[in-house]
């Protein structure tokens, strides 16, 4: 133990009756990165949150370079060398990115705020990304992915012995992503241990020197991650052997257009796009991080202000300047921003599952048993793991809470359904129960989809037609053959198509 850097030894965790950790040993040396992977729920966030100081085990001991170790919260941790990078982002949004970075740690002189020797830092540790941000600038006014490396530059300045990241590449462009793991690299060569938790397999093989494997929180296998393949670790996430990834594409000929938007535009972002939504189709949005994809869909229901453009549904132009006015048009929209959009965390799960169909449950005053039996019911439907039914959303697992918010959609009976970067964060169980939910849509609930996705394999497994976005315009739009990688890149690149 004297050699280790991290270990937990016999850690058990009890949420009430419910054991959500059983048992783990868990080691992690200087300079080393071990995969931590398992499916949503399997007890992941929770080990971390103990080796963090979020929460304290109900069994077992935690040590720190041989010393036992016993945290309060995390700001103990912190001192003690411990930062985590959290899944769903942990920052204030109306501050600026340097703000946000010495939030807590501002460093002073004399008796005022030494703002040169701050704004220098930020600039130094932004170049070290390649992340073309400028520290003055708002979080609020942040792309995901740049909210992303605002988390990531956090964590580094802090000069951590043990780095916890939480799903960091999980709205990161692929450039994005090689600057972080060479980033990680050089972190490991100053003995820097890294917890890694994700669930892009191809990226735990990637960077990861030391696998553990989590299921029902149990620890299922640790082993160096050359013993692995892919398709063993998913297997032995889920205990049972993974069928092909993506359900057969829903075959339609019909040409009946349910959903279109004429000359949308929206400053800084979208460019006069026009596109069509056939009846029982799975449209796919494809584009690099920043193409627009989100800002053109959130236009389209409300949730983002156009200066230009109609939206008609059935050749019928519709009201959608906001987005209550899209869910009386039966239009949905999922965010990928599970904990700003789509959720309320801070309320509880039934209040969450009805908030968009309050009128079912009201008359006048809200049934608080009918908005249980429905949450039942969403359970059952949706497998949602729910260990109380009372629990605060933020108490739920990132794939359950994606879950819930799939659940809430549905209560609102839409006939169009648009799902932005539906699998973020979610392990390869979910994501394959999420791919057949969206077929089983359009196939036998006559619904029409739109997905939008940065996982290229996800769009070619999942869509029967693609659409790629490139600087704010629509640039492809693509079918059957065509829907192959490296012609997505070329329209998203601009090689192809009017930009």
């Amino acid at each position: 133990m004297e050699d280790t850097l991290l270990t937990t030894k016999n850690i058990c965790k009890d949420f009430g009756p419910v054991r959500v950790l059983d048992d783990i040993n868990f080691n992690l040396n200087p300079g080393e990165v071990n995969a931590l992977i398992g499916e949503n729920g399997a007890g992941k966030s929770t080990l971390v949150k103990i080796i963090s100081g979020y929460h304290k085990p109900t069994e077992g001991k935690l040590f720190l370079e041989g010393e036992k170790l016993s945290l309060d919260n995390i700001a103990e941790g912190e001192k003690k060398g411990i930062v985590m990078i959290h899944q769903e982002l942990n920052l204030a949004p109306d501050l600026t990115v340097e703000e946000n970075i010495f939030l807590g740690q501002e460093k002073k002189k004399g008796y005022l705020l030494d703002e040169k020797y701050m704004y220098d830092e930020c600039q130094k540790i932004l170049k070290e990304l390649n992340c073309d941000i400028t520290p003055k600038e708002r979080i609020k006014d942040l792309s995901i992915s740049n909210q992303q490396m605002v988390e990531i530059a956090k964590a580094v300045r802090k000069e951590a012995k043990v780095i916890i990241m939480d799903e960091p590449t999980s709205s990161l462009t692929k450039e994005e992503v090689k600057i972080l793991f060479k980033l990680i690299n050089k972190l490991k060569g100053e003995n820097v241990g890294i917890i890694f938790i994700s669930h892009k397999l191809d990226e735990v093989q990637e960077i990861a020197d030391k696998v553990t494997i989590l299921r029902d929180g149990k620890q299922i296998k640790t082993g160096a991650a050359k013993e692995f393949t892919e398709n063993q670790m998913a297997n032995l996430m889920v205990g049972r052997e993974l069928e092909d990834m993506y359900p057969e594409k829903p075959v339609s000929e019909n040409k009946k257009v349910v959903l279109e938007a004429k000359n949308i535009s929206v400053p800084g972002f979208v460019d006069s796009a026009s596109f069509k939504l056939y009846e029982n189709e799975i449209l796919g949005f494809a584009g690099l991080v920043g193409a627009g994809r989100t800002e053109l869909l959130e236009a389209v229901v409300g949730l983002r202000e156009r200066t230009s453009g109609q939206i008609y549904k059935r050749d019928q132009e519709i009201d959608a300047s906001n987005y209550i006015k899209s869910i009386d048009n039966n239009i949905a929209y999922l965010s990928e921003d599970r904990k700003g959009k789509t959720l309320l965390t801070s309320k509880n799960l039934p209040f969450n599952l009805t908030l968009l169909s309050l009128e079912k449950y009201s008359d006048p005053f809200i049934d608080k048993n009918r908005e249980l039996k429905a949450l039942k019911e969403a359970e059952e439907k949706f497998e949602i793991q729910i260990p109380n039914y009372r629990l605060r959303a933020d108490k739920l697992s990132g794939g359950n809470q994606q879950k819930l918010g799939v659940a809430k959609l549905m209560e609102a009976e839409p006939e169009i359904i648009i799902f932005d970067e539906p699998t973020r964060g979610i392990d390869v169980g979910t994501k394959q129960q999420m791919y057949s939910f969206i077929k089983e849509l359009v196939t036998k609930k006559n619904k029409s989809c739109i997905v939008i996705s940065s996982e290229l394999q996800e769009i070619i497994g999942l869509c029967t037609r693609v659409i790629v976005m490139c600087d704010g315009k629509i640039t492809g739009s693509l079918t059957g053959e065509q829907i192959k990688e490296e012609i997505i890149m070329q329209y998203a690149t601009g090689l192809k198509g009017a930009v």
